[in-house]
């Protein structure tokens, strides 16, 4: 087996091509592997393009709303995360069992499980807010339309790896107040056929992050090639698929790897676990990040747009990190993202109910 040292060469970088936060960095080096004692003289080097050492993270804006509003925190945690066990009672329930399977598209799939899963939610969500606004994945809107609370409900985020017993898949609660995430939780199912467990993580404004209890933080890694990074994919095979497929490709090479799960609730928890350092993907739903951005920003991670703007939960496209690296990879997703703007792709805001009273 080869090993491998790291020796620095200096390289010349032209300070227009950097970033705001690279340019702070300088001098800039490129980190070269050498591989020692293989069995072949003849081994080729191998070559990664390092970031710089880190510098402090920008100020990305907040997502979280500055309060819970009139609702205190742990009297609305304590509601969702109800609600959340009552939909995952049902998941669990059905994950050993045959599925009856129907499509929303070519390969959309919805369960009698999700609509069960959202249908106990909603008992409990409508028992103890009867006039709260909720937009659930498979009922859609209901409530009162101008309320300050609005439900982001996914019964089963992960639905196709459900179907076929793969794990991971979730069930994602996330409240906002005035349009911005004040609580959430999301209850993620781990293991297997026949050894399934799960793990609850939740989040309030300003009260941090915990999973089962305990307080949890994001990573301290500060180089994009010492991390572990996460994607997703739609059904939409467009342009937006096709970037996405190259910075899959491009961040496969250059970091620890890129794995994509199917479960955007389950991937961006993991951001706030500190397992994996970041995660992407274009045209989420609301009840996709709800849950999972207010996880990752309480955990002390960042989120925002794919172009770096300011994100809210009604955007078509998100990132979150660990903060520390947030900066390097908008480096490189940042531009394809803007190409695709150029290009006509619809970016605007979309799902967000009509008279909702928000704080931007």
């Amino acid at each position: 087996m080869a090993r491998y040292l790291l020796a620095s060469t200096p390289t010349t970088i032209s300070s227009s091509s950097l970033s705001k936060d690279a340019k702070h960095s300088l001098p800039s080096r490129t980190l070269r592997l050498r591989a020692l004692g293989s069995r072949s003289s003849k081994a080729r080097p191998i070559m990664a393009v390092a970031s710089e050492q880190a510098a402090p993270p920008a100020k990305y804006p907040k997502v979280a709303a500055p309060t819970t509003g009139p609702i205190p925190a742990a009297e609305l945690l304590g509601v969702i995360q109800e609600a959340a066990k009552a939909g995952a009672d049902v998941v669990m329930e059905a994950v050993n069992k045959p599925r009856n399977i129907h499509y929303k598209g070519v390969a959309d799939l919805v369960t009698d499980t999700d609509k069960l899963s959202e249908s106990v939610i909603l008992e409990v969500v409508t028992k103890n807010f009867k006039d709260h606004l909720i937009l659930g994945e498979e009922g859609g809107l209901i409530g009162d339309s101008l309320s300050e609370y609005l439900w982001c409900i996914d019964p089963l985020d992960g639905t196709t790896n459900f179907a076929h017993g793969y794990p991971s898949f979730s069930v994602s609660i996330g409240v906002l107040f005035r349009g911005k995430p004040a609580a959430a939780t999301v209850v993620e199912f781990c293991g297997g056929p026949m050894c399934w467990s799960t793990r609850t993580i939740s989040a309030s404004s300003g009260g941090g992050a915990y999973c089962n209890g305990q307080k949890v933080h994001v990573s301290q890694t500060d180089k994009v090639e010492q991390s572990l990074l996460v994607t997703g994919f739609g059904y939409e095979h467009d342009d937006a698929w096709t970037t996405n497929i190259n910075l899959f490709k491009e961040f496969t090479d250059i970091s620890r790897g890129v794995r994509r799960l199917g479960s955007a609730a389950a991937d961006m928890s993991h951001v706030g676990l500190g397992i994996t350092e970041a995660y992407w993907e274009y045209r989420l739903k609301p009840w996709d990040m709800a849950a999972g951005v207010l996880i990752v920003e309480e955990a002390g991670g960042v989120v925002t747009r794919m172009d770096g703007g300011e994100f809210t939960v009604f955007d078509r496209s998100v990132l979150v990190s660990n903060g520390i690296v947030h900066g390097q990879l908008l480096d490189r997703i940042g531009p394809p993202t803007e190409e695709l703007k150029k290009k006509g792709i619809d970016f605007s805001l979309w799902l967000k109910p009509d008279k909702y009273p928000t704080d931007f």
